[in-house]
């Protein structure tokens, strides 16, 4: 089986968030099953200059790539200027799409200002650009696996530009949505820019309150659709968490089903993670406490082993549950023995909040407002309860790392959280309100102070697995549906 993946962001090339995770994992698995993986990504300035295949020199090697045999090269130099090539995996092929007027800028969205105002133009051009590309280098997929509304115009393309051109027949599409709140919404006057004829700029293709909507384009043309979590698929047939767009996806409920994102148990692992203080494992849990007294010290709040300590790691916005802990951890503060560490950036609003909190409560609250990804990790090895009251989550990973180093998880019930988190291994409120999200950490607090019911939970952590193995494997049922 042939499979080409198309991403707009993909690890260790391009990252903002998630969904360069998936894309940069699901294909090194998929390898390991025997299948034929290429990826197209647009060569982002961030992405710094690849193995190049086509001249046979090496210029750089990003982190999991390795070098070509002269048989490799000689096959990839039928490739353009405008493509370079680099490799993950084994042999798993990327072919890096070169535009400086589109892509060689600091960001790979937008700026401060906001999105790139030219972004319709910017992935339509990464769309017929990827798909040219399969027959300039003559890889035929069986399926090609989209993600996101970046690439959603190839099921589109497929269907009408290319549907005559007798290479691309029988080629498949599945697409994968991680964030229904992205859609690439554009102005009508846009339109023409696709290349595509008027008459599909209408209800039932991309038009969407007389805007271009190209999410809701890949959808109706897509063969299958998937999101990224079984519950998260429901939720988004709803008009709570469709969108405007749950018409759209309640029509195509049979062909759209829920998969969880995998985690990388290879960079998630406490017993030989390089960044947290002392390694350790469900067999020498005394020193994970190692981890959360050295904790507390670096981030300077007073050591006290006794009292529970709440990690988050997040971004700092309404969705991530934010808006809860403003309106409670005054009072869990005056009521509560409780610490909690936040790491993150975001609204300007909870960077003050947190900033404030910690001010008055040194020794219970730590604010740090930045990215730091070796802190991450320390906290999720150093606490003991993680947060993550998010008001909605396709999938979420932090729930699933926080579980790999027995820290339970505090959740609220949504998309990928309720998939993967119960009372059974961690806490959950039901209502998205403060009074139930307060009750779930003091809920929490209690369990603490009961040592012996308290190792057993976090012993039991340890037990779950959520690795690509089988993310992958349900991955790979939908692509022999297809095929």
């Amino acid at each position: 089986m042939k499979v080409f993946i198309c991403a707009s962001e993909i690890v260790p090339f391009a990252k903002t968030g998630g969904l360069a995770d998936v894309a940069g994992a699901l294909p090194l698995v998929l390898e390991k099953h025997g299948i034929e993986v290429r990826i197209a990504l647009p060569k982002y300035k961030i992405v710094k200059p690849p193995l190049d295949f086509a001249q046979g020199r090496q210029s750089h090697q990003p982190a999991g790539s390795g070098l070509a045999s002269d048989s490799q090269s000689q096959k990839a130099a039928s490739v353009k200027d405008d493509i370079e090539v680099s490799k993950i995996g084994k042999n798993v092929r990327v072919y890096l799409i070169k535009n400086a007027q589109y892509f060689d800028r600091d960001g790979l969205y937008g700026d401060k200002a906001g999105d790139y105002a030219d972004n319709l133009e910017r992935f339509s051009f990464y769309c017929r650009r990827s798909l040219d590309l399969l027959k300039e280098i003559n890889f035929k997929p069986d399926i090609i696996h989209c993600h996101d509304w970046q690439t959603a115009l190839i099921p589109v393309y497929l269907k009408t530009l290319y549907r005559k051109d007798n290479f691309y027949k029988d080629i498949k599409t599945l697409l994968t949505i991680h964030n229904l709140s992205f859609q690439g919404v554009f102005a009508k006057d846009e339109f023409p820019k696709l290349g595509l004829d008027w008459p599909l700029f209408n209800i039932d293709g991309l038009e969407f309150y007389h805007k271009v909507n190209i999410l809701k384009g890949g959808v109706i043309f897509s063969d299958l659709l998937n999101t990224v979590s079984p519950t998260y698929a429901g939720e988004i047939q709803t008009k709570e968490s469709g969108c405007g767009l749950e018409g759209v996806l309640s029509k195509r409920k049979k062909g759209l089903s829920g998969i969880l994102n995998g985690l990388d148990y290879g960079l998630w692992d406490p017993e030989k993670d390089t960044h947290i203080y002392k390694p350790y494992s469900a067999s020498a849990l005394r020193d994970k406490y190692v981890n959360k007294k050295m904790l507390q010290e670096e981030c300077r709040l007073s050591v006290q082993e006794e009292i529970p300590l709440f990690g988050m790691v997040s971004r700092l916005s309404q969705q991530k549950g934010l808006d809860l802990i403003a309106q409670s951890m005054e009072d869990l503060l005056g009521h509560c023995k409780m610490q909690i560490i936040v790491l993150g950036v975001g609204d300007a609003r909870y960077h003050q909040l947190l900033s404030g909190l910690a001010q008055k409560y040194p020794a219970n609250v730590s604010a740090q407002i930045k990215f730091d990804e070796g802190l991450a990790h320390k906290i999720y090895a150093g606490a003991d309860i993680f947060l993550m009251p998010s008001r909605f989550e396709p999938c979420g990973l932090g729930q699933m790392i926080a579980l790999r180093y027995g820290t339970l998880p505090l959740v609220f019930k949504t998309g990928g959280l309720a998939d993967t988190v119960s009372q059974v291994n961690g806490f959950v409120f039901k209502e998205y309100t403060k009074e139930a999200f307060v009750r779930t950490v003091e809920s929490a607090i209690s369990a603490y102070r009961s040592k012996r019911k308290w190792m057993a939970l976090v012993k039991k952590a340890f037990t779950y697995n959520f690795s690509w193995e089988k993310s992958a494997g349900e991955y790979i049922k939908l692509y022999q549906k297809l095929s």
